[in-house]
């Protein structure tokens, strides 16, 4: 039995090999097919590799011990200073080093400490800068590259970091962002206790993405099979049984598969060299980061062929191959419904299961969440075949390049709905998707408290650099219209790690008007919050500024009374979200030594209507400080975990809907090379070309349109029980739902576009010539 078997397909084989002109074409066509999802499913199993190494990179450069003390002064530390900064909404990693004697440690990627005023950069931030739209940022870094960051060093290709030379940045310490170090590569935390919700978002975000994938590569196993099932017929003839014959269908099917794991592997390569000089929602990666997981790439390789040969033989089920012909022109017999109804009800009745978890009640069990979802998306690869041939049934009436296109699919509506099976399962999957996290990313949403009604941005000035200059210098900059400055400081009851001590808070009236309700205000004046100790707001007690805290250097120790006449003030939030406790005091009111180190904090009101307003105002304050870095406000900002899932999400979607529209591009040439003769004795009999174009167009929209709609429900579904799931109110967003609808619509209509110049070269006479 398993030597006929073999033989058999062996056969197969041979004949996929040497078919003559017609056999190779169709095994290139399903070898092209097959590699492309074989492709993705590589890349697929090296993501994981992928983000673990940029994790490891991050955590090896890292210039700061996780919650560990900072190393004393010796031969072998290193201060670093950190410069990071922004440019166009892009993230610039930046570092001043400056060691501290001869054993200091090199950051990974370096091979010697730059000089000051020298700057070592990534390849991206190199090219950025010769750039000429990077004027602004050329004068933000007025340092001269002498070095490149080695791929060591970097988290991706296109990242943006450089590190210069650092001078007197001991001043610095404790004050401004600036480290020391006595070795990088620190040792990550322990990892976090997984989110259920974040699992069911991980767990369907891979479900959705490879599903359309396993679909394409079982339509692409099935190019050719008309013309396929006619050779078959043919050995029929010379004495092959229907068992046989099947069996040698599945061994051209095997070398189709096999070519394709070739191809795969090719276009993987090419695709691994291709994302080192790409970068997709700001995540890039170098080629070696793209290693697959061996034991998925040993499954993709003995899976492929497998569902390659159980495709072809569940496929030759319903056609009986006999010597004189094949029985598929006549009229087939209807496809029953009941059987396919239970694979998406299948689905929901594990899901159901599940309705209420994922927040304080407990994990998601993960293989019924996995096979919950594949059984609702594979639902509708089984609906869509009865979907099509029920509506095409009733379509009669119409134009010429109609008809031509409903009779075609009326006699083939199960080619048809094959092209059309993996937008659908992709559109579906990406309409629940979006609802599950539209649902779900107000809970992984954390308000800043920042108003940027009030400012737009903060700069942290040290205490070493005069807050009142920076004031003044920072107001006359373009696209500024207006600046507050605080300084902040502490004081204590006594100079030496004292009992009680409340916060000060300096500026002029105005710019305390910011941050309290001042019942009136003159230079000179003190301020008492609430939420003060009594014994520290009594008048006349005396107190001491900027104090020796434990673990912090010595302070400034300055004595200070409170005043007879302090006044009685209600915080207000500061445009940062901060509402300050303790003592307020205008400028003249804190004695000058305590004055000097006082560093604060400038809110920037800024005019949005300025180009570049934001890269303006932070040159402005590199020339004041390198290490005086602004940032942004922002309303609220996303949890990493729950963000990086999200762009995994877009970075997988974009590569997939790549795989949709050049499968479907495959997909749509092998249909048209299977009606060549057809299309040339139409035109032979004088049938117009744009007739023809027509009932092609007609042909694919048809299906799509159908698949999209189901599409459409299935994936309204699977979002309203994935958020019953996680005990989220259901809402649906339709205008992100008509967006993913029309996304895949768009694809099919580029698709359809490409596929019209081969198919006017199609349609001549010369297409019945034969040999």
């Amino acid at each position: 039995m398993l030597r006929q078997w073999s033989a058999d397909l062996t056969m197969g084989v041979k004949f996929a090999f040497t078919g003559g002109r017609e056999g190779w074409i169709r095994v290139l066509l399903t070898g092209v097919g097959v590699g492309l999802g074989v492709a993705l499913l590589l890349l697929t199993t090296a993501i994981p590799n992928a983000m673990q190494t940029r994790e490891d990179r991050e955590y090896a450069r890292l210039a700061f011990a996780l919650g560990g003390p900072e190393p004393a002064k010796a031969d072998n530390t290193l201060l670093v200073g950190e410069v990071s900064t922004e440019f166009r909404g892009r993230e610039v990693l930046g570092r001043q080093l400056e060691p501290e004697g001869l054993r200091a440690p090199l950051p990974p990627g370096l091979k010697k400490f730059p000089a000051p005023g020298e700057m070592f950069v990534s390849p991206a931030l190199r090219e950025l800068l010769e750039s000429k739209d990077a004027k602004l940022l050329r004068e933000r870094l007025p340092y001269r590259v002498t070095g490149s960051i080695g791929e060591s060093g970097l988290i991706g290709s296109a990242e943006l970091a450089y590190y210069t030379g650092g001078r007197n940045l001991a001043k610095y310490h404790d004050d401004s962002g600036v480290s020391r170090i006595d070795a990088f590569n620190v040792q990550k935390p322990p990892s976090k206790e997984t989110d259920p919700v974040l699992l069911l978002l991980v767990l369907t975000v891979f479900v959705v993405l490879l599903m359309p994938v396993g679909v394409f590569i079982a339509a692409a196993v099935r190019f050719g099979g008309e013309r396929r099932d006619r050779r078959l017929a043919a050995l029929r003839l010379v004495g092959a049984d229907g068992r046989m014959t099947r069996r040698i269908a599945a061994g051209e099917a095997l070398a189709g598969a096999f070519l394709g794991l070739l191809f795969g592997i090719g276009f993987f390569l090419i695709g691994r060299q291709i994302a080192g000089s790409v970068e997709l929602f700001e995540i890039s990666v170098f080629p070696s980061y793209l290693d697959p997981a061996p034991v998925l790439a040993v499954l993709i390789a003995v899976a492929v062929p497998a569902a390659a040969v159980v495709v072809t033989l569940l496929a030759l089920r319903g056609v009986v191959i006999e010597p004189l012909g094949v029985v598929r022109t006549a009229k087939p017999a209807r496809r029953r419904l009941w059987w396919r109804l239970l694979l998406p009800l299948g689905g929901l009745g594990l899901l159901a299961q599940m309705i209420g978890k994922g927040k304080n009640n407990g994990e998601f069990n993960e293989y019924m969440v996995t096979g919950g979802v594949i059984l609702l998306l594979v639902g509708i690869t089984a609906l869509l075949p009865w979907v099509v041939e029920a509506v095409v049934a009733r379509l009669n009436s119409g134009p010429v390049s109609w008809q031509l296109a409903v009779r075609r699919l009326q006699l083939s509506s199960g080619t048809a709905a094959r092209m059309v099976n993996g937008i659908a399962v992709a559109v579906a999957g990406a309409i629940a998707l979006q609802m599950l996290f539209a649902g779900v990313q107000s809970d992984y949403t954390k308000p800043t408290g920042q108003d940027p009604s009030r400012a737009q941005m903060e700069l942290f000035v040290p205490g070493s650099v005069p807050i009142a200059d920076t004031r003044r210098q920072l107001a006359d900059t373009r696209g500024v219209r207006g600046a507050v400055a605080l300084s902040d400081t502490w004081l204590g009851d006594r100079a030496k790690e004292p009992k009680a001590t409340a916060g000060v808070t300096v500026g002029d009236c105005a710019d305390l008007r910011e941050v309290a309700k001042l019942p009136s205000c003159r230079e000179g004046d003190v301020f008492a919050l609430h939420a003060i100790e009594p014994e520290l707001a009594e008048p006349g007690r005396k107190l001491v500024l900027d104090p020796s805290l434990d673990g912090d250097p010595k302070g400034a120790e300055v004595s200070w009374t409170v005043p007879r006449d302090i006044k009685k003030a209600e915080p207000r939030t500061d445009p940062s979200g901060w509402e300050r406790e303790g003592f307020l005091m205008t400028t003249s009111a804190l004695p000058t030594a305590a004055a000097e180190t006082a560093g604060g904090s400038i809110y920037l009101e800024l005019d949005m209507a300025v180009p570049d307003v934001s890269e303006i105002v932070r040159n402005a304050a590199m020339k004041i400080d390198p290490l005086a870095v602004p940032r942004m406000f922002t309303e609220g900002e996303r949890t990493p975990e729950f963000d990086s899932i999200r762009t995994g999400l877009f970075a997988g979607a974009a590569c997939v809907l790549a795989l949709i529209g050049a499968s479907l591009l495959v997909s749509q040439l092998e249909q048209l090379r299977e009606r060549r003769k057809l299309l040339s004795s139409l035109i032979a009999f004088g049938t117009r070309r744009r007739t023809l174009t027509l009932s092609v167009l007609w042909q694919t929209a048809i299906p799509v349109a159908l698949g999209l709609l189901l599409a459409t429900m299935v994936g309204l579904t699977l979002g309203a029980v994935l958020l019953k799931m996680t005990d989220t109110a259901v809402t649906v967003d339709w205008l992100s739902v008509l967006a993913m609808t029309g996304i895949g619509a768009a694809v099919v209509l580029v698709v359809t576009a490409l596929s019209v110049p081969p198919l006017l070269r199609l349609m001549r006479p010369d297409g019945l010539r034969t040999e």
